[in-house]
């Protein structure tokens, strides 16, 4: 087997696994071990397979680019890695749709003004980015599956709490966007603006080439 093949197969086994233990295997597993021997299992599930994913990632190496973004996707890529850090930030703040969260109270703040899924929504756009500056044909087993999961997961989210929570979801939902901003411009609180700044910038720092706005300035 390729390493090539060894990605494919990886994202492909990330994208399964996410979706079964998320919807058809979660309620009979969650009855045979418990919620939390599930979360765990459910973790070390995902860790294994995004594992194997940036394993055989690292292996291809380099690859012939598919496109140049230029500088203009460099700039559009570093303004839009550092939303998706303020919205990864903000969503763990009041987020009605994390595990034992009560549901959702009184109209949306902060980043769930702006999208009631921020945590998914920061993780597709870091892969669009990321897919989008890189552009090598690895990056689309790699980013590619993390888009779908996101976007996909969002939208299984959205099904799910409606059946358990009923009418409080959708009116939760009737105040909220699915997609960021098509409800509007929001502020998304100070916590989340400090805290995903703060994050973005150490982020880029770490990375292996210069990224972000180290890319003008290191």
């Amino acid at each position: 087997m390729t390493v090539q093949m060894g990605l494919f197969f990886s994202a492909i086994l990330f994208l399964a696994t996410h979706f079964l233990l998320s919807h058809p295997l979660r309620e009979p597993l969650v009855r045979r071990v418990g919620e939390k021997a599930f979360q765990g299992f459910y973790s070390i599930v995902a860790l294994i397979t995004f594992g194997g994913m940036i394993y055989f990632y690292r292996v291809i190496g380099r690859e012939p680019p598919l496109w140049d973004a230029g500088e203009a996707g460099w700039i559009v890529g570093a303004i839009a890695m550092w939303l998706a850090s303020i919205l990864f930030v903000g969503s763990f703040i009041g987020n009605p749709a994390l595990p034992g969260a009560r549901g959702p109270r009184g109209g949306p703040k902060g980043v769930f003004a702006i999208t009631r899924h921020p945590m998914m929504w920061g993780f597709a756009i870091w892969a669009a980015v990321h897919l989008t500056v890189i552009a090598m044909p690895k990056a689309l087993f790699l980013d590619g599956p993390i888009i779908l999961l996101a976007i996909l997961g969002s939208y299984g989210q959205d099904r799910k709490k409606a059946k358990l929570m009923g009418e409080a979801w959708h009116e939760w939902t009737a105040q909220t966007a699915f997609i960021p901003f098509t409800r509007g411009v929001a502020y998304p609180g100070t916590v989340a603006l400090v805290g995903g700044t703060l994050l973005y910038l150490v982020a880029t720092w770490l990375h292996p080439i210069p990224v972000g706005f180290w890319r003008w300035i290191a």
